[in-house]
């Protein structure tokens, strides 16, 4: 007999920090979220990952990966790390940007080198500035166990706008 199997989570409306975003630099927001002033992004109660650390050029998320994040073959998909890069990635950027400044991400490249399953325990993944312009910016990412084992690393180009 197959065990049912169920989630259901909340959020809060992400305009509301978004808007809070637009008055602080990028580096006083994102702490922002970590003290609870502001509320996580949607896509990290989607996806069961947490911030846990930024400074100036650098941002931290981790995640525990579970059966939730599996894909067809019955490892977690590579969405999750390439979305956990990227949401690495853009912080880091954006703990150098000024108030009323934003980004997107342009360019996205992401390597897996090996599998992660519910077994594979914490994954820490850490985004860190290389070079920030007018309107462009680049940064790299890591995706390590807590034993330091790498299972990704990652580039990003962001553009950078008002």
């Amino acid at each position: 007999m197959a065990i049912e199997r169920e989630r259901s989570y909340t959020w809060e409306d992400p305009m509301e920090g978004a808007q809070a975003a637009k008055q602080m630099s990028g580096l006083e927001y994102l702490q922002s979220i970590l003290d609870g002033v502001n509320p996580l992004p949607p896509i990290c109660q989607t996806l069961d990952f947490d911030p846990v650390a930024v400074e100036d050029g650098k941002a931290v998320f981790t995640v525990i990966p579970s059966e939730i994040h599996y894909n067809t073959i019955g490892v977690v998909h590579g969405g999750l790390l390439s979305t956990l890069c990227d949401s690495s990635m853009g912080c880091a950027i954006h703990t150098k940007l000024a108030a009323g400044m934003s980004y997107t991400t342009l360019e996205l490249k992401v390597n897996l080198v090996r599998p992660v399953t519910a077994k594979t325990g914490k994954l820490i993944c850490t985004g860190t500035v290389i070079h920030v312009g007018r309107s462009v910016a680049t940064a790299e990412a890591r995706v390590e166990d807590e034993q330091g084992k790498l299972y990704a690393h990652a580039t990003s180009t962001c553009m950078i706008f008002q």
